[in-house]
């Protein structure tokens, strides 16, 4: 229904033709709450609560319209209107690369990922394509529901009308129809957030306040499935990845590893990864014996959870053996290829279950620990190019951390010689190409990202820095979305390397990288750099224990260092002391699996849009604040 509006008739009545003309006046509404007018509107319109109306929204999108682009899973708007189809029209094809998921030479490589399983995503859902319901009950196209954020309001009350059947006006009668928006457990987020209200500005700087509903009765809480490691509330699914021989060849097994972990390796690392494939497609990868694993996947539109692997288990998911049998990774269904978005409902959802697997297994909340798959570092010099860079620029880490519990603050000063990363999400775009495989090297539709990029000298025309592992010839970055060689994530710490006007340099893979100091906090922490004497330092990808550790019929994982190397006088932060092992595991029958460990010390550092690991022997560690 369009928005109401006054008329007047003009003082002096002009006549055209006999008609008497009536004209509107302006709209009175301030242009920063038209979007609270349009929840209002299309509630009333549609015999929706609109408090009902508006907490769906922001769990779907945080009523932010995304200037009419698709979220990760093909839905558009504040209601997340589904359109798969058009979302996935011109999507690239996420790289694949030749990489083992295992990272293990030890073991006989088995063959890359099938990409083309994932190339050709299953759009057969109803949950795809609610555009098209939402058309068939509002007379509105499914373009216009698509880039329209009124309309798309609207088209949102009337799915939720379409799914309750009557128009009652208690929100607590609501919960069913929620539900099929999403399911239980989106339900049960919905309820909870309107329960505490919210306010917020939208991406498209309007003002939204949604008032608390604290007596609202409790709604049923979900249950998980038997088996699943979850937190009580969240309706974990069980779906099974498959242990299982493949052949009479004892090497020749999927998915994943036995193993009993914590008691055997200590869990350190938690992986933020996307799928790359639709939730249809990826429940059937996830029990295919011959494809990869992970241990959980999480749903966009809803946030629903399942698991596959139990936590104790070593999923095949990072390409880097050493940080997989040290990890547990989680998939969020989603294409890293897109400019778009990750709704809230999936947020969420993570950010619960991280919660829970942080608090069970002792993982620091920070940046260290919590780890994008971008930010898992090649095994030895050949992998380093093909190493996967999702969850992408567009996740929004600021937003993880603050549901996470653990908030990015300034603990420093200029003083400190030491930042975090954290620019403004919403303003800070910075320009990509690559999102459309109909026309690659055209820029991405602007939007809001946690990506800085760093430059040779402070000024935003000078070059990217280079990545010799992904640009062998010495080339600088280039803004394609997948090359993260000058890019800097929220969250990760670096050193301070200068300043100069508006501008900080940071250490970054041997090079000083400049960025806005608008886009960091000033932190203070624990540095390393290479001792007195030593000119450059090696970095290796993985932590392995020196080779008289391991006994007689394990063959020795040699320590290769990167590509790179850590020059005299430069600062890298400490993000954790590395525990030097290794997890053999090459046969279907367990009876050898075992886990080296050595005398060697490791110290893990964020060495360029990677983490790294330096031998302790050769670096000093140090205060950042340390002259």
């Amino acid at each position: 229904m369009p928005r109401p509006f006054r008329t007047s008739v003009v003082a002096a009545a002009s006549l055209v033709a006999g008609i008497t003309l009536a004209l509107p006046q302006a709209d009175a509404t301030p242009a920063d709450q038209h979007r609270q007018q349009d929840f209002a509107s299309a509630a009333q319109e549609f015999g929706v609560p609109q408090n009902v109306l508006m907490a769906v929204s922001y769990l779907e999108s945080r009523w932010d319209s995304h200037g009419g682009t698709p979220s990760t899973d093909g839905g558009y708007g504040p209601m997340h209107l589904t359109d798969a189809t058009a979302a996935t029209a011109h999507k690239p094809a996420f790289s694949e690369a030749a990489d083992d998921p295992r990272g293990d030479t030890a073991r006989p490589q088995r063959s890359a990922p099938n990409s083309a399983r994932q190339s050709t995503p299953d759009l057969s859902a109803p949950a795809l394509h609610t555009v098209d319901l939402a058309a068939s009950l509002t007379g509105v196209d499914a373009a216009t529901l698509r880039t329209d954020p009124r309309q798309n309001i609207r088209g949102g009350a009337a799915l939720l009308a379409h799914y309750q059947g009557n128009h009652s006006t208690d929100p607590a009668q609501w919960f069913g129809a929620v539900a099929r928006y999403g399911d239980t457990e989106f339900a049960d987020e919905v309820f909870s957030t309107l329960r505490t209200g919210m306010a917020r500005t939208t991406d498209d700087g309007q003002r939204v306040t949604l008032a608390a509903v604290p007596n609202l009765p409790a709604s049923p809480a979900a249950a998980n499935d038997p088996g699943t490691e979850c937190p009580t509330d969240l309706g974990c699914e069980s779906v099974p990845a498959p242990y299982q021989s493949l052949s009479s060849d004892p090497t020749d097994y999927g998915n994943h590893d036995l193993a009993n972990r914590p008691t055997s390796q200590k869990i350190t690392y938690i992986i933020i990864h996307d799928t790359e494939g639709t939730w249809n497609t990826v429940m059937n990868l996830a029990q295919d014996p011959t494809y990869v694993s992970w241990h959980y996947t999480i749903r966009s539109a809803d946030g629903h959870v399942a698991q596959h692997v139990p936590t104790k288990d070593v999923a095949w998911h990072a390409g880097n053996w050493y940080v997989n049998a040290k990890s547990i990774g989680i998939e969020h269904e989603g294409f890293a290829a897109d400019a778009t978005w990750y709704t809230e409902a999936l947020y969420r959802s993570s950010t619960k279950l991280v919660r829970y697997l942080a608090a069970k297994y002792g993982i620091p909340l920070d940046r260290a620990h919590i780890l994008g798959h971008d930010n898992v570092p090649g095994t030895v010099p050949s992998t380093v190019r093909g190493m996967h860079w999702d969850p992408g620029p567009y996740w929004d880490w600021d937003h993880y951390m603050d549901l996470l519990g653990a908030p990015i603050r300034a603990n420093g000063t200029v003083h400190t010689r030491m930042v975090t990363i954290d620019p403004d999400y919403a303003t800070n775009q910075p320009v990509f190409t690559g999102c459309d495989s109909a026309n690659p090297t055209a820029q991405c539709a602007p939007h809001g990202s946690t990506s800085v990029i760093l430059h040779t000298q402070p000024s935003d025309s000078a070059p990217m820095l280079t990545d010799i592992g992904l640009h062998p010839d010495g080339t600088p970055g280039t803004t394609l979305l997948s090359d993260h060689s000058s890019r800097a994530e929220t969250g990760q710490q670096y050193a301070v390397a200068g300043r100069q006007g508006g501008w900080t340099a940071i250490w970054y893979l041997g090079q000083k990288g400049w960025f806005h100091t608008a886009d960091a906090k000033w932190a203070s922490g624990v540095v390393v750099t290479p001792k007195a004497g030593k000119t450059s330092i090696p970095v290796y990808g993985r932590a392995y224990p020196e080779a008289s550790a391991y006994p007689a019929g394990v063959p020795v994982q040699t320590v290769t260092p990167l590509q790179y190397t850590l020059p005299a006088g430069q600062r890298y932060v400490l993000g954790q002391t590395a525990a030097d092992e290794y997890y053999y595991s090459t046969t279907f029958d367990t009876a050898s699996h075992q886990v080296i460990k050595g005398q060697t010390k490791y110290l893990q550092i964020q060495f360029g849009h990677r983490i790294a690991y330096v031998n302790a022997a050769d670096v000093n560690v140090i205060p950042s604040f340390a002259p």
